[in-house]
């Protein structure tokens, strides 16, 4: 399945905002920060990222329902979406 900014619509937004959050934690490191401070912005971070990544599968199985519900076969079958889900579980 192609990605386009129309099919991930809102995880771009979201990992836009993980890249600048993720370079604040860069700056602060470089810049000697607060562990407690770094580690919570990480962990920020990283829930963006996971956030974003189950939006991205959200979109395609509601891209590929589309595809069904027209009659056209779906750029993915159901267990090839399962898996990508639960690679990011």
């Amino acid at each position: 399945m192609e990605m386009t900014p129309a099919l991930v619509g809102d995880a771009l937004v979201r990992l836009r905002r993980a890249q600048g959050q993720l370079a604040g934690v860069v700056r602060a490191i470089e810049g000697g920060g607060d562990c407690a401070e770094v580690l919570t912005q990480l962990a920020a971070v990283s829930r963006a990222l996971d956030r974003a990544g189950f939006k991205i599968v959200a979109s395609g199985m509601r891209h590929c329902q589309a595809a069904r519900e027209r009659g056209e076969q779906p750029p993915m079958t159901e267990d090839e979406l399962e898996k990508l889900f639960l690679s990011l579980a």
